[in-house]
């Protein structure tokens, strides 16, 4: 298959660091589903997967009945495709609430469900630098909340001006006194020997969203960077992809690579 960028938050797209960058192995082209329900609204994109001996295709469909129900109350969401044929709707999801997403299509159809979770609260972004033997590299240094339950997992997605960048997964298991410290490697100082992917600059806005994620959700976005498909998280009629329901916690800093200090 060929590689399918995924965006996320903007949207859709351990801890090791890679790209938004999604892989799907498959013989014949199969649907592909990405929802994320948050409290600002849902936004689901329906493609198909590109056959290794066909060229790339990020195509969106818009052939498809899309709604999301609340469990607890019942409401059916309808959504409908945008200008850019995103399936979406402005409604708040509700935390604590279990939510389906259901699509219809081609007389298939596929349901997902997910509870709402709360995002951790973002307590403080800083970068510096650190040596590594073959240049200084900015480091940026994360800290949130954690919700001190029984396995919590989190998914950290980074901007570089509101442009997918970097993405990790983290777990309580690394929580210390109820915080979490992630560390995101970036951009090598001397940015001629720096990939073009990898560079920041001075005054880029370093823009980072942390989702609490299922325990279902952590082990797909594990399968995602071993390049696999992943577990199958719909119901009904084959698909890949995934739906997820999470509030989200949002923080930015400005990159002056001048004023960073550097770890002794």
């Amino acid at each position: 298959m060929k590689k399918i960028l995924c965006i996320i938050i903007g949207f859709l797209f351990l801890s090791c660091e890679k790209e938004l960058d999604f892989e799907y192995h498959s013989i014949t082209p199969e649907l592909v589903i990405e929802g994320i329900l948050t409290e600002d609204g849902i936004k689901v994109s329906l493609t198909n997967t590109t056959p290794m001996n066909e060229p790339f295709s990020d195509m969106r469909l818009s052939d498809a009945k899309v709604v999301c129900e609340d469990m607890e109350t019942g409401d059916i969401i309808y959504l409908y495709p945008d200008k850019e044929n995103f399936y979406t709707n402005s409604f708040e999801g509700l935390i604590g609430h279990r939510y389906i997403l259901k699509v219809e299509r081609e007389d298939k159809i596929f349901e997902s469900e997910c509870e709402m979770r709360k995002a951790p609260e973002i307590l403080d972004m800083e970068f510096q630098w650190i040596k590594m033997p073959y240049d200084h590299v900015a480091v940026l240094q994360i800290s949130f909340k954690d919700f001190n339950t029984p396995e919590d997992f989190y998914w950290l997605k980074v901007y570089r001006n509101d442009e997918p960048y970097k993405w990790i997964i983290s777990d309580d298991r690394s929580a210390v006194n109820g915080v979490i410290n992630e560390v995101i490697m970036t951009s090598r100082k001397n940015l001629d020997e720096e990939d073009e992917k990898d560079i920041l600059r001075e005054g880029d806005i370093v823009k980072v969203a942390i989702n609490t994620i299922s325990r279902e959700m952590y082990d797909y976005l594990i399968a995602l960077e071993n390049d696999s498909n992943g577990p199958s998280m719909f119901s009904g009629n084959y698909c890949l992809g995934y739906f997820m329901a999470s509030g989200v916690s949002i923080d930015s800093i400005v990159f002056h690579p001048d004023d960073l200090p550097y770890f002794n």
